[in-house]
């Protein structure tokens, strides 16, 4: 299997949230499954993120990385290839900040917080 950080937004996330596919332009790949190699994934997925921030509304400038998991890293993305989400805490995050965990099943309610 093959980690790959997908950069989005909020708007983004609850856009595809109806779908079955999710858009995995920009996706960062983790050349192996080591906890720091992982780490360095995520926070360039964040990084991008950040990238796509300016603009969008107060409330919703939060980096967001989508997890998943498919079997190459080239593979489509459904929503059953995601094992977590990581979201800012709060609009004015530091870069350096570690985003906070939502499992799968507590996306919907992340999204109704939009």
């Amino acid at each position: 299997m093959t980690r790959r950080y997908l950069p989005t937004t909020l708007p983004r996330l609850a856009e595809e949230w109806d779908g079955t596919a999710l858009d995995a332009t920009g996706a960062i790949v983790a050349v192996d499954d080591g906890e720091e190699t992982e780490y360095a994934a995520l926070m360039t997925a964040a990084d991008a993120s950040a990238e796509l921030l300016p603009g969008l509304p107060d409330g919703r400038r939060r980096r967001v990385v989508v997890v998943v998991e498919t079997a190459t890293a080239d593979a489509p993305v459904a929503w059953r290839d995601v094992v977590a989400v990581h979201v800012d805490d709060r609009d004015d995050a530091d870069p350096d900040d570690d985003l906070a965990w939502w499992a799968t099943q507590e996306v919907g309610d992340l999204i109704s917080r939009l």
